[in-house]
């Protein structure tokens, strides 16, 4: 199964793409899609347009999304808000199942520990990703986002089989 994560941002939205076979995870790609700045709506249509030219491109079969962080200053969560409703859209529309994840979940799926930095996100996507070339924090932490949803899936379907 093909799997589809994003770290949604306004300037950079990280994504990577991961095959799931079994319990077994292999590299496809990553990248980063730059809006750069400028007005929101223009931002956010480049958002759209990369996020569409990755599902195309890769063909998932499931996405998953990383949880807006809340931080201090309102008008910029909000407009972060914005640019992960566009990450969850495009897969949506593609007809492609869509999951979100907390970054503490993330970060513990990936490195066993929920408050681990970018440094320790980057290592971990090398050690179980073994031979993946990621350029950007923003990749890497996308990476982690599909990752923690194939370990999600594993378990949904060890219950299911159990059941």
């Amino acid at each position: 199964m093909r799997l589809l994560g994003v770290d949604p941002g306004l300037r950079f939205t990280g994504w990577g793409v991961v095959d799931m076979e079994g319990n077994r995870l292999r590299h496809v790609a990553n990248g980063v899609i730059k809006s750069g700045n400028g007005e929101l709506a223009v931002r956010l249509m480049r958002l759209h347009q990369g996020l569409q030219e990755v599902v195309a491109t890769h063909c998932p079969e499931g996405a998953a999304v990383e949880e807006t962080f809340v931080n201090r200053d309102g008008q910029s969560t909000l407009k972060l808000g914005q640019a992960r409703g566009v990450a969850l859209l495009v897969p949506a529309l593609a007809g492609i199942p869509v999951s979100e994840y907390a970054a503490n979940s993330v970060k513990k799926s990936v490195v066993g520990y929920g408050h681990a930095d970018k440094t320790q996100i980057g290592h971990m996507i090398g050690v179980l990703l073994p031979g993946a070339i990621v350029d950007s924090p923003d990749a890497a932490d996308a990476l982690a986002v599909a990752i923690c949803h194939a370990h999600h899936m594993t378990a949904r379907q060890v219950v299911e089989v159990a059941q």
